[in-house]
């Protein structure tokens, strides 16, 4: 070959190599993109689980009466309401809030004597003027019983003790709980008249009243779920009286029951009771009738039951 052959031959090889690394290079290229794993999915949204359905405990409740409330006093929800806040003749309820003022006041063992005026007063009494107790044992015979005589002496007493008359004496205590539509005349609260009551108030304020009053004095609303209560007045003299609610025996951890009834109030009724745990939940009931007000009450609690369980009902 002369030189002119030789110089072909040569570039026809380095065209061949060049050619050779370029499909090299490109079946490298090649191996990537088909034997390379793709990068991660983008996540879609995660399934969002169905919220469970909490079946109304409280849908298919009916009472007879004109306003009543569940209140849960741990958490201070309303978990069930009619007419939660009209105000309503309260009868023997407003005993509540005299018994509350005179414990906000008064040590519990303050001696309480009974006046000749509360004697004469009408509804339940057993006491002679002049006998004396204790505070703490004249509130659970008054609470238990619902006594007219004993709930009017505690209330002259912490009235004289703060110079008021009894209706500024339990303004001042309604309104250190916040109770907006609750003020009273009287302690016992007996009617006045034909058209005035000793008490108003509302389904909700006599529920916190209720709840507050097991949490100032326990043992005192304790002793208004037994059958019966009994005290030794400070002249030896024993006493016995009889529940006015006959429910205290039917539902199982009762902190506190009160009863009222009045012509103008017709039936009322307020419990507070366990739910469980020591979970408290207060049940008001206002101006049913003297019969209904039970069954309203103890549908409620059964119903509260009920709606702590997850269910519809028990």
């Amino acid at each position: 070959m002369d030189s002119s052959d030789l110089q072909k031959l040569a570039e026809h090889t380095r065209s061949m190599r060049e050619a050779g690394v370029a499909l090299l290079l490109a079946s490298g290229f090649l191996a990537l993109f088909l034997f390379t794993p793709l990068g991660p999915k983008e996540a879609g949204p995660a399934p969002v689980a169905a919220a469970p359905v909490i079946p109304d405990a409280f849908a298919k409740v009916s009472v007879d009466a004109k306003a009543a409330v569940v209140y849960d006093v741990t958490t201070k929800q309303i978990l069930y309401a009619k007419n939660a806040d009209a105000q309503l003749p309260l009868a023997s309820l407003t005993k509540l809030l005299t018994v509350y003022a005179a414990l906000s006041e008064l040590s519990p063992t303050t001696p309480i004597t009974i006046p000749a005026d509360a004697t004469r007063l009408d509804g339940p009494h057993v006491f002679n003027a002049g006998q004396t107790f204790a505070l703490n044992d004249l509130a659970r015979l008054t609470l238990t019983a619902s006594l007219n005589d004993g709930a009017t002496a505690i209330a002259e007493a912490v009235a004289s003790r703060q110079n008021l008359s009894q209706g500024d004496m339990l303004a001042g205590a309604a309104a250190s709980l916040g109770l907006s539509q609750t003020y009273a005349v009287n302690g016992s609260g007996l009617d006045v008249n034909t058209v005035i009551s000793g008490g108003y108030g509302s389904a909700r304020d006599l529920a916190v009243l209720a709840g507050a009053l097991v949490a100032q004095a326990p043992d005192i609303a304790l002793s208004t779920t037994e059958s019966s209560a009994q005290a030794v007045s400070e002249g030896g003299t024993v006493f016995k009286v009889l529940n006015t609610d006959p429910m205290v025996g039917v539902i199982s951890r009762l902190l506190l029951s009160k009863t009222g009834y009045t012509d103008l109030a017709g039936g009322n009724l307020a419990l507070v009771f366990d739910a469980g745990m020591g979970h408290p939940v207060a049940v008001v009931v206002l101006g049913s009738s003297q019969k209904a007000r039970f069954t309203d009450g103890m549908a409620l609690v059964a119903a509260t039951l009920a709606h702590f369980a997850g269910v519809a009902s028990l």
